[in-house]
Formats: C-alpha cells, sequence, structure tokens
C-alpha cells in the first residue's frame, strides 16, 4: 500500500488564545521532513529528550517500511501562525483488523506543544480519517503498529529514553483523556544493574534444568534460518498477549538486518530444550547514548561516531527490546528456567562490554509472572507507558 496519501481531511482550524491553530495533511517530501522535525520544536527545552535520526525516520516513512505490506496511514502536522506545534497519524492495520475487528484503527507519532486546541484538532483530523475508513474502534499511540515504539510515557521523565523507546512531554496523557481518551494498558520498563546477583531459587531452576536446556548464540553463517527460529518463537510466544499482532517475514527480517549491523552473535542467546529452540533473548547497546550527540545527523561525522563508539565500547548501558518463551513452558518451572539462563547470559556478555545497567522493555503491566521474575533478581520498575483508547 502506498504510505502516504492525500487525505480527505484537507485543513482543520480553529482561534485560540495564543492565534491561529491549522491542522495540515503530509502529502509530499517536503512536508514529511516539516512532520519528522516537530520534535525538534516540542522537546526544545527538554535536555532528556534524545533527537531520532532523520535519515532513519524517513525510511520509516518510506514504501521501504513492511508495514506498508499489510497497512496504511495519512500524518498531519498542526501550525499556529504558520510555526509547526504538533503532530499525528493515523493507521488502518489488516493484520490487527483480521485478529480484532473490521472496526479498529489507530494513531501514533503524537507530539505537541501544551495547548487544549492544538490536541483537539489533531486529535479530530485523525479521527475523521479513521472514521472514513470505518473505524469505530481508536487506540495508541503505536509507531506505526504495536511492534514498534508505542505508548505514551506517564511515569519516569526524570530519566531519557533508551534506544526504540519513547520519550513524552508530560501534558500529553491530561490532554488525551481532555479529548475522550481512556486508559487501556499499561507498559512497563525494568531497570537493573549488570552485575545484579542471582536468587537462590532461579540457580536453583537453572541447575534443575540444565542438562534439557542448551545455551547457544545467534549462528550468523545460517542468519536468514536464526531470523526465521527468533520470529517464530516470538510470534508463539506473545501470541496470548494483549493487542499481538504477529511480525511478518518481511518485517522481522528488517529488523533482522538492523540487529545484524549494530548485535554481535552472543547477544542473542537461543536456549533450546531437548535441542529444539524454545526461548531467546536480545540485548542491544542503548544506542541513545550516541544518539544524543548527533542531533539528528549521521553526516558527514555521525556514521564514524557511531562506529567509534561501538567499537571502543563506550556505550555503558543497554536494552533488552525482544524475548519470548514458548507458549508450551510459560508459567511452568522449565519456562523460568529458559527465561533466567538467557537473561543471565546476556549478563554475563554485557559485563564483558563494559555494560553498567540494562533496561527491560517492554512488559505489559499484567504479565505477573515475568514482573515476578524480574523483581527477584532486583529489577525495578522505572518508566510507565500508557496505551489509550476511545470509541468513535
Amino acid at each position: 500500500m502506498q504510505q502516504l496519501e492525500p487525505s480527505s481531511v484537507v485543513v482543520e482550524a480553529a482561534e485560540s488564545q495564543s492565534g491561529r491553530v491549522v491542522v495540515r495533511p503530509v502529502t509530499n517530501r517536503r512536508e514529511l521532513g516539516v512532520f519528522i522535525d516537530v520534535p525538534w520544536h516540542v522537546y526544545a527545552d527538554d535536555p532528556l529528550w534524545v533527537p531520532p535520526l532523520r535519515l532513519e525516520r524517513r525510511l520509516h516513512f518510506s514504501k521501504f517500511n513492511p508495514f506498508f505490506e499489510h497497512g496504511e496511514w495519512q500524518a498531519w502536522v498542526a501550525y499556529r501562525d504558520n510555526r509547526p506545534v504538533g503532530r499525528i497519524s493515523a493507521q488502518i492495520d489488516q493484520l490487527h483488523r483480521g485478529r480484532y475487528g473490521s472496526d479498529t484503527g489507530h494513531f501514533g507519532l503524537l507530539e505537541a506543544i501544551e495547548d487544549a486546541e492544538v490536541f483537539k484538532w489533531l486529535v479530530n483530523a485523525a479521527e475523521k480519517w479513521l472514521v472514513a475508513r470505518h473505524a469505530r474502534q481508536i487506540s495508541g499511540p503505536f509507531n506505526l503498529s504495536i511492534n514498534q515504539e508505542c505508548g505514551i510515557l506517564v511515569e519516569g521523565f526524570d530519566t531519557p529514553p533508551v534506544v526504540m523507546m519513547p520519550h513524552s512531554r508530560s501534558w500529553y496523557g491530561r490532554m488525551l483523556e481532555e479529548q475522550g481518551f481512556r486508559p487501556q494498558k499499561d507498559l512497563l520498563a525494568y531497570w537493573v544493574d549488570a552485575d545484579f546477583e542471582a536468587p537462590r531459587l532461579m540457580s536453583a531452576l537453572a541447575e534443575r534444568f540444565s542438562r534439557q536446556i542448551r545455551l547457544r548464540a545467534l549462528n550468523r553463517g545460517k542468519f536468514s534460518e536464526e531470523i526465521e527460529v527468533l520470529r517464530d518463537i516470538f510470534n508463539d510466544a506473545w501470541s496470548g498477549n494483549w493487542g499481538f499482532v504477529p511480525f511478518t517475514k518481511a518485517e522481522f527480517a528488517e529488523l533482522g538486518n538492523s540487529l545484524r549491523l549494530l548485535v554481535p552473535d552472543e547477544a542473542i542467546a537461543i536456549a533450546e530444550v531437548d535441542g529444539i529452540p524454545a526461548a531467546f533473548m536480545v540485548g542491544l547497546p542503548n544506542l541513545n547514548e550516541i544518539f544524543s550527540e548527533l542531533d539528528g545527523k549521521l553526516f558527514p561525522f555521525g556514521w564514524a561516531r557511531l562506529i567509534k563508539h561501538l567499537r571502543s565500547r563506550k556505550v555503558h548501558t543497554a536494552r533488552i527490546p525482544l524475548m519470548g518463551v514458548r507458549r508450551q513452558f510459560q508459567n511452568t518451572p522449565l519456562g523460568a528456567a529458559l527465561a533466567f539462563m538467557a537473561i543471565d547470559a546476556l549478563r554475563k556478555t554485557g559485563r564483558d562490554w563494559g555494560i553498567r545497567a540494562v533496561e527491560l522493555s517492554w512488559i505489559l503491566e499484567d504479565n505477573k509472572p515475568m514482573r515476578r521474575m524480574l523483581d527477584s533478581i532486583g529489577c525495578r520498575e522505572y518508566k510507565r507507558y500508557r496505551i489509550y483508547g476511545k470509541t468513535l
């Protein structure tokens, strides 16, 4: 499907106390550049915000993003007195509709100054576009799907975001609720020191199942096959979770290509039970430590700085962005052993890199077994993200 299309929502406008607010659809490359740059205006006075790479954002919104094989979107920018002050997108995901009903739709990529009129007209534009496509249930934010960045930060504004996690201004949740949205699901991020001490129970479980479980690193010589193994485990492991939409082969292959460039083989732990892959976990250096110095620019020297930092291991934090344990082992002692042994393997690898602390994200608030395990190894909940929903 085409990634950008002319919107039936051409212009929405209102007079606010601070000046005229106009919302315009994004229909060409120049306007997309304005859309991408909105966060630089919104976070100008927030030292914790980490600018994304503009080139990566261009690619994300291009025809090369495999999301557009099953989804369509429209973007808008809000202007006050001809200055960009906010943005929003609306999406229809056919994979989501296939699982949850033909009346679902999403919004995302929401960024805006603290102005109720700006939020009102942005939300109004997204809702009209979705209603025209038969949506009656709207939820978000998803950037662009649940398998990418999602949620609004509602707790944990005192620390910067890690790689591939969103940041928000403190007023976003309040402004959405003023437009009739209600909390739908909370997603949690946990923080743990890399030198945590394994609890006795987990060590005992690992020893108990040590003959059944074999841990290994990803085999780069069979990269495509290995990525398919990870996708199969992930889609099985997460299939019963709230909001789940399966990764397509193309989407996971794109993700795999990024991991191939940025992650050494030993940072991807695969756990086998009796020789069959049953769980996996991926560790990713927190590239936001580097991106914070680049101001969104890879050229002319950003690539060199990125490679230099990675090779010299000057990144001291990391994130666990992907993990999964096959459903047949979930909520069992063997499943707990699989998860813990994968975490412990990456902990040892991280310490060798000089990693001092790790974020594990995101975890559904109602995923009690995983939260109990994270609590047991000394992880602490330090950020909370929220998905909002509304009936149109």
